[in-house]
């Protein structure tokens, strides 16, 4: 998803690599997830995925337009939970390497990407675009960036090595563990031993589906 270079090349190895947790127990019930015993609630989630669609609408030019940005990122509400989750779990990382992010530091990103983009709404478009960031969001996702670089700083963590990378999962790894990510079922679970989101069987989805075609039939 993210094919920026230098500051979007660490954030790219976040997007694309998979959560590494070391307890994948059951959120609490109205939650999304569970991350360190602070929930993500179902409407926080839905409400970040709402924001994205208004984003995706209001920059259409027309209803096709906008169905074609919405088929292209069908995954959202899923990438979204992956997205909450993971930022906590940087964010406890970086917090036992010591590392902090001040705002002139996000405000500073935000100044050198925005000249890259043609100015603050080509850079906002770009996030909205590539990465699924409503505009709103948009600094918080630029702190993230900051910090995921600034963790590997103070890691010596080179992200163009395997080396590097080892070292950098190895931090968000013992990060997850004290966490103790849970993710409702809904939308899929951790799996500690492939270090990725799988999906689960739902098979309540299928009874409650085929129930409601009989009575329909």
């Amino acid at each position: 998803m993210h094919r920026r270079r230098t500051a979007i090349a660490l954030t790219a190895a976040l997007a694309a690599a998979p959560l590494l947790s070391a307890c994948g127990g059951p959120a609490h019930a109205g939650s999304a997830a569970v991350v360190g015993g602070q929930r993500i609630t179902v409407s926080q989630l839905e409400s970040r995925v709402n924001e994205v669609r208004a984003a995706q609408r209001a920059a259409a030019t027309d209803d096709a337009q906008y169905q074609q940005a919405v088929a292209q990122t069908s995954s959202l509400t899923r990438d979204t939970v992956h997205s909450l989750v993971l930022d906590r779990v940087l964010d406890r990382a970086a917090r036992n390497a010591g590392v902090s992010v001040s705002r002139s530091e996000v405000e500073q990103m935000r100044s050198s990407l925005e000249q890259q983009a043609g100015g603050a709404k080509g850079l906002q478009s770009a996030w909205l675009q590539q990465y699924g960031v409503a505009p709103r969001r948009l600094d918080d996702s630029l702190r993230t960036e900051v910090e995921a670089q600034k963790l590997a700083a103070a890691l010596g963590a080179d992200m163009s090595t395997a080396e590097g990378k080892t070292v950098f999962w190895k931090a968000m790894t013992e990060a997850s563990k004290e966490l103790h990510v849970g993710l409702n079922p809904r939308y899929g679970a951790w799996d500690v031993q492939k270090s990725s989101r799988v999906d689960v069987p739902t098979p309540w989805v299928k009874e409650v589906t085929a129930a409601a075609t009989q009575r329909t039939a």
